[in-house]
């Protein structure tokens, strides 16, 4: 019961990161989170805990738990090991293409599609994502996906951080073509897209920008 219970904390911050509805630096109080959710403080620091070996939060002594905001440098290592991991995972999905599953990812297109088109950023920013997480998830390799899922969640935060203005339209039509050649068995062109689309959203990502915070302390240093 303790174990699900500090899943369900885990679930929640983790989704309300991803969904940029907790800025990067805001610090998380323990009794709060608690309170929030009817538990003991310390199943709370078991569920920060593991937020903070998925790098989404960062623990620091005798200041508390705040929601991580990762480097320029943590960023483009964070692209590079996805453009790494799902070159691979372009060219094993080719090799079992099916229908179903090609039916599967142009309807998770359409999804994202109608979520660009009624603005709903929280919507978007989640299907977005989770569009690469399908693709593992419909091979049945569950380790990958639960791998691409820890890094699309650190993606979210670093979007969140230095995204301009919103790339979120280009990303869908992006996803579009990569469906058309996966269907089409074209390893190569769905590989050089995957490739292509990886460096798109960390191009559109402003470095320079001065990241918010809600945090005084760090506001005021």
């Amino acid at each position: 019961m303790e174990s699900s219970t500090t899943d369900t904390i885990v679930e929640a911050l983790t989704k309300a990161i991803v969904e940029h509805r907790l800025q990067p630096g805001t610090k998380l109080a323990e009794q709060k989170l608690a309170d929030h959710f009817g538990v003991s403080r310390t199943l709370v620091r078991q569920a920060l805990f593991q937020l903070s070996q998925n790098r989404l939060i960062r623990l620091e002594p005798a200041r508390g738990a705040f929601v991580a905001t990762p480097s320029v440098v943590e960023a483009r290592e964070v692209f590079a090991v996805r453009r790494m991991l799902e070159a691979e995972m372009i060219r094993a999905f080719v090799r079992e293409v099916t229908p179903a599953k090609i039916k599967a990812l142009k309807d998770h297109v359409a999804q994202e599609k109608s979520a660009v088109d009624r603005e709903d950023v929280p919507g978007r920013t989640e299907l977005l994502g989770d569009f690469h997480v399908r693709m593992a998830e419909l091979m049945g390799n569950e380790v990958l996906a639960q791998m691409l899922g820890e890094l699309i969640s650190r993606c979210a935060l670093i979007t969140l951080m230095y995204q301009t203005t919103s790339a979120a339209e280009h990303s869908n039509d992006e996803h579009a073509e990569i469906v058309k050649a996966l269907a089409a068995r074209n390893e190569a062109r769905a590989v050089q897209l995957m490739h292509e689309h990886l460096l798109h959203v960390e191009q559109n990502l402003a470095f320079d920008r001065k990241v918010p915070t809600n945090d005084i302390s760090m506001a005021l240093s």
